[in-house]
């Protein structure tokens, strides 16, 4: 996030809102900087993707599901920049941290002692991790002890738009997101990477909650998409993993996805409308 910070203290802050007095070294400033940078980012990700994933991906169909809520996409957009102002001050903590060059982030591909390699090692490590701990986390969050209190929350949800993508309560939200932060605290990671990872990752969020149910043949048992994620919402205990099937094959929580096998969301909608077409 240095990068990030330097780029807008350059552009912005230094000649337009902060006074000559305030060094742009300062931890204050840096942690105000910060806060501003991330909450501003994170709500312009998720509306402008969440938005050109509603209205260009995402089936409209899905609304007249009898399980969609009234006002729900209000409600999850509501709830998302609620989620994403608060989850904003433990992660502004992390991001000060790296700052201040506490993590294992790099600039320079030579910084790496096995250079474009270990690069693209590293992006496969980062993937490999996050998605073991996120399915740990979610898991736990589906715990009865844990689940009323905080993941309830994003569950209303049954038939999920990309709007419910961070429509998380804030503990629960920052939870799952703590292992893209941890990652690079404990291996190599270049920073431009780092960026480029925790952009992918909240894209992919906003992908596997908008209904597009289409997977490539070979990839169906391999990665987890909306179709299996559109499972998680509607039956509760299954397929709780980030990005692959791996993890929900190991702790016996796989289902492969009704959508793809004529008993999805869309499938009940066209049942229902031939119904209604034959009692006319």
């Amino acid at each position: 996030m240095d990068h990030v910070l330097n780029i807008a203290d350059s552009s912005i802050f230094t000649p337009y809102v902060y006074p000559a007095s305030w060094s742009e070294e300062g931890a204050l400033r840096q942690i105000v900087s910060l806060w501003l940078v991330t909450n501003l980012g994170a709500v312009l990700l998720f509306l402008g993707c969440g938005a050109l994933n509603f209205y260009y991906v995402f089936d409209h169909k899905l609304m007249m599901h009898p399980l969609f809520l009234k006002n729900q996409v209000k409600q999850e957009i509501e709830l998302s920049i609620i989620s994403i102002f608060w989850m904003s001050f433990p992660t502004v903590a992390i991001f000060f941290w790296e700052v201040q060059g506490n993590s294992k982030l790099f600039d320079n591909i030579s910084e790496s002692s096995l250079g474009w390699p270990g690069v693209f090692l590293s992006i496969a490590g980062f993937l490999f991790f996050t998605d073991m701990c996120i399915y740990w986390i979610h898991r736990f969050l589906h715990h009865k002890s844990t689940y009323k209190h905080l993941h309830k929350q994003h569950h209303i949800f049954k038939i999920p738009t990309p709007f419910a993508s961070h429509a998380f309560h804030p503990l629960d939200g920052f939870l799952q997101s703590l292992p893209y932060h941890i990652y690079p605290f404990i291996f190599p990671l270049h920073k431009a990477v780092y960026l480029s990872l925790f952009v992918f990752v909240n894209i992919w969020t906003i992908t596997i909650h908008d209904g597009d149910y289409r997977i490539p043949g070979p990839l169906i048992c391999l990665i987890n998409g909306a179709a299996h994620h559109v499972d998680h919402h509607l039956f509760f205990n299954y397929n709780y993993g980030q990005y692959f099937t791996l993890w929900d094959r190991i702790g016996g929580s796989y289902r492969h996805p009704s959508a793809l096998m004529g008993k999805g969301p869309h499938d009940h909608i066209r049942k229902l409308m031939a119904e209604a077409a034959h009692t006319q």
